[in-house]
């Protein structure tokens, strides 16, 4: 059943167990002497050769494989990103894998295999921590969302109890933050704070100093301010914050899309094409479309209510 249905593909994506396919007759070299347009990608933990071909691959696990970890969070307490990364790493790979895999074959006529490992993936990513620790000696700190070089820059909270993030990226801009947002001349001037060096060696007493003059604002008016100033912010915001931003309102990212629970709001896909409207079609619900998959391939109607009636599909 499988091969009829790759019969009129153009990709098959797996992510079986390292040797499951090719027990199967999946893998590539079995599949391309049948299907030669047919393009294979195959997406794993670590690949189907090396030492850790068999290793089971868990998204939190490549994250500790490829040294994410020891990079994110505090000095005291390492920690997992927030979202399945190594997996999205991978998926975001295999993507651009297969679009370049498509464009060969229309010059070529001949499908190809695209390997993708969720270590590799997210070794790419990886690769300005990982080459600040090769070639400079010393991995980078972990700092949470301060900067480990410049100050101040990281998240402070205003009066409100709310958080902003922001950033300041050279002395024509601490003037600014001090005289527009804080509204402290004299602080540009303080010897302790009249360089970046200075101000990350005195960084305490830095944040102190900020802290004394953002408890009498709110976010909003601290926002508004450092906006005035020209100084990089943004407020921290959480997921009710982020589903109400007036940025993806303005710009009508959201589309109503119908699924077997109800309608729900979905986003566009990032990349805009000109001229091109997204697809947001309806979520089928499970095994809605198997009958008229099954029926392309030439399947009887009674084989295919046999299958529906044993729970196949």
């Amino acid at each position: 059943m499988v091969r009829k249905l790759l019969a009129g593909a153009d990709v098959f994506i797996q992510n079986l167990a390292p040797g499951a396919a090719r027990r199967m007759g999946l893998d590539f070299a079995s599949l391309h002497e049948d299907f030669p347009r047919l393009i294979v990608c195959d997406i794993s933990g670590y690949g189907d050769s090396g030492p850790y071909r068999d290793k089971k691959a868990y998204d939190l696990l490549i994250q500790a494989a490829a040294g994410l970890i020891s990079v994110t969070g505090t000095d005291g307490a390492p920690s997992r990103t927030g979202i399945s990364i190594a997996d999205i790493a991978a998926g975001m790979y295999a993507y651009t894998g297969i679009l370049s895999a498509l464009l060969q074959r229309a010059r070529t006529g001949t499908g190809v295999r695209v390997e993708v490992t969720m270590l590799e993936a997210l070794g790419e990513w990886m690769s300005y921590p990982l080459n600040f620790a090769h070639y400079g000696g010393t991995p980078p700190a972990r700092n949470g969302v301060a900067h480990p070089g410049i100050a101040p820059y990281g998240q402070y909270q205003t009066g409100d109890g709310a958080s902003v993030i922001f950033g300041l990226q050279n002395e024509r801009e601490w003037q600014r933050f001090c005289v527009d947002v804080l509204e402290d001349p004299a602080l540009a001037a303080d010897e302790r704070f009249n360089s970046n060096l200075q101000r990350v060696a005195n960084r305490a007493e830095l944040d102190q100093e900020i802290g004394r003059h953002l408890r009498g604002m709110t976010r909003e008016q601290l926002v508004e301010r450092l906006d005035r100033g020209g100084i990089a912010n943004s407020p921290l915001n959480d997921m009710h914050d982020l589903w109400r931003h007036p940025q993806l309102a303005a710009r009508e990212r959201w589309r109503d899309v119908r699924t077997p629970g109800g309608v729900v709001q979905a986003l566009l896909p990032p990349a805009t094409l000109s001229g091109v409207a997204a697809c947001m079609g309806d979520v089928p619900s499970v095994g809605e479309h198997s009958a008229a998959v099954l029926r392309s391939i030439g399947m009887p109607d009674a084989e295919i209510e046999a299958l529906a009636a044993a729970g196949a599909i």
